[in-house]
């Protein structure tokens, strides 16, 4: 199916530059199909603040002709592309600074509509993610000091409602924490700000900070447009990419059908949802332990898995592996032997030096001892139900394959950049990436070759001095965002630009309900576990919540909450005492 919009050039074309340049070139583009991206850099939706307009009657008698034969050919800037008959032309005429003309195509395709921003001077900043790097970025400009001609305008875009604090998503699989808590609504969280809003998602980048574009109309650098998968198109001064990434399942057979992420809200809603299930299953019978599978042991697994474990007690046992010798590779020493010591502290099987090769899904015990004949199989096994057979290989010499059982398979390994789905593949406009899917910037987080992009999070691929990628971690994100939020307010002010500096405050992990794990950077050694760094570790998050008014609630919640606890363990004590006496 083919969308047909009249589109405006900026300036001629590259054929047509010996002819008047003022002339104003209208074409009909179609767009649509498996093979198109979209309007080229350089053009925009035709639009006449002057009234309602139309199309020309050359260009309705062109729009009624039928079938020319699908093609494509390129000019300069411009992609134009030949199509079938279109079933019937729709116009929209509407009023103010919008969109005056849209093109719907037959079949109930969406049409294209313009974002209108409240002003036409001032600056226009887009965000596409709302995670830690794009929700504070918006954050960080909204604090600042702006004069009233250069405060930008600003709006965030992500595919969820939901601002998700994700390192304490593991807080809603123990019951710790509410949803609400550690899942906000933007719309809570921007109130009282000025920055706009719009659950969608991305579909198509078309930067042209490359070309060094003029608007008439607002007299600054065209920095390209945004087309979101519901028609909308944004058209931006700056744009700050923080897409995040998502979890890589596809890694080897079996993955993307039987395991399940854990990065998400909806993940978490999904495992949390599936325990229960198998809790309920379980409950007031006489049978095998749950067994779940947890495949990664990063700082995600471990906290998957301690948490998993604590849960279950004595009904399930936790299978982790990793294809390390070890647990936490990067982690500080004293996090990694805090972990390892719960771990084993409770049903934990550890499967260290063994990646996975396939997993499958059996209805009964009896497909696993066929397999099973002349492999050793690992202690989880159960039966009845439909259950999963994870094959494992070694990474490390002298161990042999393992063949393990499980009810749930949990998949924490590996992740995928989002840019390299939305970036278009001409040359000249495309985003430079890394062989990881994620933008090369420079040192001040700008996208190389696109002085109007900022790129941080999962989506960039910034080094520090040793010439090391960044983790992808919410504390690397956090710090570009405050970076970004001020880089920002330089280039528009035409200040100098800030390199970013990374500075490492430390690592902490949860490891269950009154257990994590804390190594700050600035005291060498000291590592901080038990009560007392669960207790450290939600004030340190606590602080790091997006806006003071949430902080309150969440801190109020958590100490009313502790309260409860303490009041119901002191009861539980006094009962304790007071049978024993009698």
């Amino acid at each position: 199916m083919v969308l047909v919009l009249a589109l405006r050039l900026q300036s001629p074309p590259p054929f047509a530059t010996s002819m008047n340049s003022s002339a104003c070139w209208r074409f009909p583009v179609l767009v649509g199909g498996p093979s198109v991206v979209g309007p080229r850099p350089g053009v925009r939706l035709f639009t006449n603040d002057a009234g309602p307009s139309v199309p020309s009657k050359g260009l309705r008698d062109h729009f009624g002709r039928s079938a020319f034969g699908i093609s494509k050919r390129r000019a300069g800037a411009l992609a134009i592309f030949a199509a079938t008959h279109l079933g019937f032309f729709h116009s929209t005429l509407s009023g103010g600074n919008g969109v005056k003309f849209i093109a719907q195509a037959s079949g109930g395709e969406a049409a294209s509509t313009s974002y209108t921003w409240p002003e036409k001077q001032r600056p226009r900043i887009c965000i596409l993610g709302g995670g830690f790097g794009g929700l504070y970025t918006a954050l960080r400009l909204e604090s600042l000091v702006w004069a009233d001609d250069k405060r930008p305008q600003v709006v965030l875009v992500d595919q969820s409602d939901r601002f998700v604090f994700k390192p304490m998503l593991y807080e809603l699989l123990s019951g710790e924490v509410d949803a609400w808590e550690v899942a906000p609504l933007f719309t809570d969280l921007l109130k009282s700000t000025s920055i706009q809003f719009i659950k969608d998602r991305v579909k198509l980048l078309h930067p042209s900070d490359h070309l060094n574009q003029s608007t008439p109309d607002r007299g600054s650098t065209l920095g390209g447009t945004v087309h979101l998968e519901s028609g909308v198109i944004i058209e931006y001064d700056w744009l700050v990419l923080a897409l995040g990434a998502e979890s890589k399942l596809d890694v080897v057979p079996g993955s993307a059908e039987y395991a399940l992420p854990f990065s998400t809200l909806a993940d978490a809603h999904k495992v949390d949802e599936r325990l229960k299930s198998l809790e309920r299953n379980r409950f007031g019978k006489v049978c095998s332990p749950i067994s779940v599978a947890i495949v990664g042991c990063g700082y995600s697994g471990v906290e998957l898995a301690a948490t998993i474990s604590e849960r279950l007690k004595d009904k399930g046992i936790v299978q982790a592996i990793n294809v390390e010798p070890t647990i936490c590779p990067n982690a500080p020493p004293g996090n990694r032997e805090v972990a390892l010591r719960i771990l084993q502290s409770r049903n934990v099987q550890l499967f260290l030096g063994y990646f996975v090769s396939c997993i499958k899904e059996t209805s009964s015990s009896e497909d696993l001892t066929k397999v099973t004949a002349s492999t050793e199989v690992g202690s989880g096994g159960s039966t009845g139900g439909e259950k999963f057979i994870l094959n494992l290989q070694p990474a490390q010499r002298g161990l042999g394959n393992q063949i393990l059982e499980a009810d749930l398979v949990l998949w924490t390994v590996g992740s995928k950049p989002l840019i390299p789905q939305l970036t278009s593949t001409d040359y000249y406009s495309g985003i430079p990436l890394n062989g990881k899917g994620q933008a090369e910037t420079d040192e001040t987080l700008r996208v190389r070759g696109h002085p109007r992009i900022f790129a941080i999070g999962d989506s960039s691929a910034l080094r520090d001095s040793s010439g090391k990628i960044l983790p992808a971690t919410a504390q690397v994100a956090f710090q570009q965002a405050d970076f970004t939020g001020w880089n920002l307010w330089a280039a528009i002010n035409g200040r100098p630009l800030l390199p970013f500096r990374f500075q490492n405050l430390g690592e902490m992990m949860t490891l269950g309900m009154n257990d994590a794990a804390i190594s700050p950077s600035f005291i060498d050694g000291l590592t901080l576990d038990g009560p007392l760094g669960h207790a450290a570790r939600k004030i340190a998050y606590l602080i790091r919540m997006p806006t003071d008014e949430h902080r309150l609630k969440v801190g109020v919640s958590w100490l009313a909450k502790t309260a409860i606890d303490s009041i119901a363990m002191l009861q539980s004590s006094i009962a304790k005492a007071i049978t024993g006496s009698s």
